[in-house]
């Protein structure tokens, strides 16, 4: 079956029936609405960075399309199914931003105790150690880890079972940008040829992981594209540091951020590679000349 045409989704070829709609969704809490008549059709699979500030709305859509928050108007469907309805929950995964960890239990423990949950086997665990490469600390208990190894303990529960679809709340959040990358490149290669709607509030990450945008202002849906329409004129990056470091004396300050033009996107790995050898100890890495700076304002 062709999905039906919306005109809120970019072009893109037909892969059967429609994974993830939206219809004039509002959501939010209590008396609070947060989610103000949101509409997309996401048919593809592929990598969708929802995009925007903190307290656009990012959460809030995807506790919603979870099906943990019911919209106070409008409709949500997973594979023609209501997200709450029992069909719909094999169909996807949320990995919320806080990640519910359990600090008393071993890694291993841990994740044997998602795989009672899932209903996955003895080879599933085994696979999601070697593909995230966790094996090696998996007998240490989950509150000794660091924020990186904690992350990948987080995402090696969603694929015990693959899903179709996947939801990815900030999943680099407060990491630093060497391991953020590694997370991405990681969440690349496992989540191939399905849907993931991955927050963010940094375009660079976009570029780096997506296919196409969804961008929030304001809860509300202010640009549908693919991530290659959006250009800006330079490539500027911006790090912001967690002690100072002699190595940026050339770079230009602009407030927290030392910024430097780079000739493209493929330059960036190696950018980091260079900081990292002279022990420049980064917090965030951002694209600073951001071509939604218009829409966020």
């Amino acid at each position: 079956m062709t999905p039906r045409p919306n005109p809120a989704s970019p072009e893109s070829p037909s892969f059967g029936a429609v994974e993830v709609v939206c219809e004039s969704v509002s959501s939010g809490y209590l008396e609070s609405e947060v989610l103000r008549d949101v509409s997309f059709t996401v048919s593809a699979p592929g990598v969708y960075v929802v995009l925007g500030p903190n307290g656009a709305g990012k959460t809030t859509l995807f506790r919603t399309l979870a099906g943990i928050l019911r919209p106070s108007r409008g409709h949500v469907r997973i594979r023609y199914t209501d997200p709450s309805a029992a069909g719909a929950r094999p169909q996807l995964h949320y990995l919320s931003h806080l990640d519910g960890m359990p600090d008393g239990l071993t890694v291993g423990e841990a994740l044997e105790l998602y795989c009672r949950v899932e209903r996955a086997g003895p080879a599933d665990l085994e696979r999601v150690l070697d593909q995230l490469a966790i094996r090696e600390f998996s007998h240490e208990f989950v509150a000794r880890l660091s924020a990186g190894q904690r992350k990948r303990v987080s995402i090696a529960r969603l694929f015990l079972r693959p899903r179709a679809i996947y939801l990815l709340d900030e999943p680099t959040a407060n990491l630093d940008p060497k391991v953020a990358r590694e997370i991405r490149t990681l969440i690349l290669e496992l989540a191939r040829d399905r849907i993931v709607l991955y927050s963010s509030h940094n375009l660079f990450e976009a570029r780096e992981i997506g296919q196409y945008v969804v961008a929030l202002k304001g809860g509300r849906v202010a640009l549908f594209d693919r991530i290659e329409n959006l250009r800006g004129r330079r490539l500027v990056i911006g790090v912001r540091l967690l002690e100072p470091s002699d190595h940026l004396a050339g770079w230009t300050r602009e407030g927290e951020y030392y910024t430097r033009e780079l000739s493209g996107p493929e330059a960036v790995p190696a950018l980091l590679h260079d900081l990292d050898v002279h022990g420049v100890r980064v917090r965030e890495l951002k694209e600073m000349n951001n071509p939604l700076e218009e829409l966020f304002a």
